[in-house]
């Protein structure tokens, strides 16, 4: 009998999270740290990170639904294949 598959996230999701840490990371800090006062400003405006947030949302969004998807299938396709053995 083989050991049971063990869950495994695939290389489409972390690039995803990695494309949407490094796309909206910046907007939510300065949002952050306006809140908490650590900047003059209570109201920034800060319209490249707004830009690069709103360009690179969605495509992270896509790409970690996909590996998630990807990696489901993987798995269930190990789990049928071990319980046939």
């Amino acid at each position: 009998m083989t050991p049971a598959p063990k869950f495994r996230v695939s290389r489409l999701f972390w690039i995803g999270l990695a494309l949407f840490v490094v796309g909206s990371g910046p907007l939510l800090v300065i949002i952050l740290m306006a809140s908490l006062g650590a900047t003059k400003d209570p109201n920034p405006n800060p319209v490249a990170f707004g830009i690069l947030a709103g360009l690179t949302f969605w495509p992270s969004l896509i790409l970690m639904i996909i590996g998630l998807v990807k990696s489901w299938r993987r798995y269930r396709r190990l789990q049928e294949k071990s319980q046939a053995d």
